[in-house]
């Protein structure tokens, strides 16, 4: 198993560094390789994304990536941004499904900030299609009016193959679990999303046994926060998915917690937390990785079919938060508040 591993800038380091730990200490025949992305890939090659790096990807059955970003990157052309290299990455190696599960431990119930009866026992699968939408829809930019005013354009669009298979890996997903899609649109006001509805609709047919419903992108933000448990599979376009997903972590305590899988038709994928760089706390060993290793465990079930080793880090995981431990963000009183390297010892012992 060749894995790429590209920590990134700020925290990205610190929380790759210890999923690094815990993949070693599952002792299988697994090939790791760093390099750099995002501001690091600028400093070592004026690239966001270097071709070396963007090759060692393509060469490599999975990628880890950290975290890229940098406040004292945000005045360099836009084609220069660490964001830029992590857009590129996804498009050129076609992951266009990206997986975000909420899952909330019983041990951070009250590390939410909702109710614990809101959000205990809460289980959602979130699906954003990730390569396509107003990210990457062409006509783009700012330009100057005849006026003089300044003019800046974004457009949003998706094809309905791309709507198709986004909307094929929520169904599948929810045929392992609760066999319920609720696809998230804006049908009301944006023919983009009227489109993603009838594509929807048409798809469902093939799958009898799923329950499929509708909701405004609206609507689905306020009902995350009143009533989470409603939802099994949510399935969306690519800002609303950024967007809710980021809510959905709060729902868990702390987006620490949060992994993500981005995946290509063959289940190739890269595998990060959905946080980002954070580099206000990058270097002092506070920083959460348990997202960073739960990504580890998505990546074992879904690229490599290992279901044994993906359950094993994951219970390790739970191991880990039974017996106190808690890094700053999700730390709450008579806890146990440790680094992130600790955590990270505190998973791997737990994994032994």
């Amino acid at each position: 198993m060749k894995i790429a591993v590209l920590p990134g800038d700020g925290i990205g380091p610190e929380i790759v560094a210890q999923a690094v730990k815990v993949l070693n200490a599952l002792k299988l025949n697994i090939e790791m390789t760093e390099a750099p992305i995002g501001g690091a890939g600028y400093e070592a090659a004026g690239d966001p994304l270097p071709e070396a790096t963007l090759q060692l990807a393509k060469d490599s059955d999975a990628v880890l990536l950290g975290a890229v970003g940098d406040w004292k990157y945000d005045k360099l052309e836009r084609h220069l941004r660490p964001e830029r290299g992590l857009l590129r990455i996804r498009k050129e190696l076609n992951l266009f499904a990206n997986l975000r599960p909420a899952l909330l431990y019983p041990e951070l119930a009250g590390a939410s900030t909702l109710k614990p009866e809101v959000v205990s026992g809460l289980d959602i699968m979130i699906v954003r299609e990730l390569t396509g939408d107003i990210y990457f829809g062409q006509p783009r930019g700012i330009s100057t009016l005849e006026n003089g005013e300044r003019e800046g354009m974004n457009t949003m669009r998706y094809c309905e193959s791309e709507i198709r298979r986004i909307g094929r890996v929520a169904f599948d997903i929810a045929m392992k679990r609760n066999k319920k899609v609720c696809s998230v649109d804006k049908a009301n006001v944006l023919e983009t999303t009227e489109l993603w509805r009838q594509v929807m609709i048409e798809l469902s047919a093939e799958y009898p046994e799923v329950e499929l419903s509708h909701m405004y992108v609206d609507n689905a933000a306020m009902q995350l926060i009143r009533a989470p448990k409603q939802f099994d599979v949510m399935v969306t376009g690519n800002i609303f998915g950024d967007i809710l997903s980021d809510e959905a972590s709060m729902l868990t305590g702390s987006i620490g917690m949060l992994p993500s899988a981005s995946l290509d038709a063959n289940n190739k994928g890269m595998y990060e937390p959905s946080h980002g760089s954070a580099p206000d706390i990058a270097g002092k060993n506070v920083a959460n990785p348990l997202a960073t290793i739960l990504s580890v465990a998505m990546m074992l079930r879904y690229t490599f079919n290992d279901e044994a080793n993906a359950l094993k880090v994951e219970n390790a995981v739970k191991a880990a938060l039974s017996q106190g431990c808690r890094t700053a963000d999700i730390a709450t009183e008579g806890c146990k508040k440790v680094g992130c390297s600790e955590m990270g010892d505190a998973v791997v012992a737990a994994l032994n």
